[in-house]
């Protein structure tokens, strides 16, 4: 919880946290099927490790090793750590039932009402104040260029019924927002 709550954190602090681990339970209460367990030591671990660096979630994913070993099973700790790991691209295969709900949780944000999706870029920029405006604009732009060339944005029946077009909405409304990127 202290690394969650940590003051330079925007959008991946405890708040991210809870709504990941609600949607979670969304999930679970519209009939997705997946192991609770190892799915919610995920999402707690997750972005454990958040500061802007690109290896964040293999940075989350040692910790949940390390913290998790006296207290899981073998099977039960791999599977953590995997799927803390398949969060850095939220790219599941098709029969993954634990990372399709895991990467559906984590990305639901997308889909939410324009004022809180506004929030949620403007804590994402928060945690990249360090970086100038072009820059972050840049890189935003390609992380949404990435996401909107997924076939599909989740995974899940639930996720693919409530939230896909929200969140392909919201993404285009952003994209169109950013500068736009020089391809010279």
């Amino acid at each position: 919880m202290a690394a969650y709550a940590d003051p330079s954190r925007g959008h991946h602090g405890t708040g991210h946290l809870r709504d990941v681990l609600a949607r979670l339970d969304e999930l679970a209460a519209a009939g997705t099927p997946f192991e609770r367990v190892p799915v919610q030591l995920a999402a707690w671990f997750h972005d454990a490790v958040y500061d802007g660096e690109r290896d964040a979630e293999e940075r989350s994913a040692t910790w949940a090793e390390e913290a998790l070993a006296p207290h899981v099973d073998e099977a039960s700790l791999a599977e953590v750590v995997r799927l803390v790991r398949l969060t850095e691209h939220h790219r599941p295969q098709d029969g993954d039932a634990n990372g399709c709900a895991l990467t559906d949780a984590d990305l639901s944000i997308l889909a939410a009402p324009q004022e809180r999706y506004d929030q949620y870029v403007a804590a994402v920029r928060k945690e990249y104040a360090h970086l100038p405006d072009e820059v972050f604009a840049a890189g935003r732009a390609d992380v949404l260029r990435a996401l909107a060339a997924k076939p599909q944005l989740f995974h899940t029946a639930h996720g693919i019924a409530a939230w896909e077009a929200a969140a392909r909405n919201n993404i285009a409304r952003e994209l169109e927002g950013l500068p736009a990127a020089d391809t010279d």
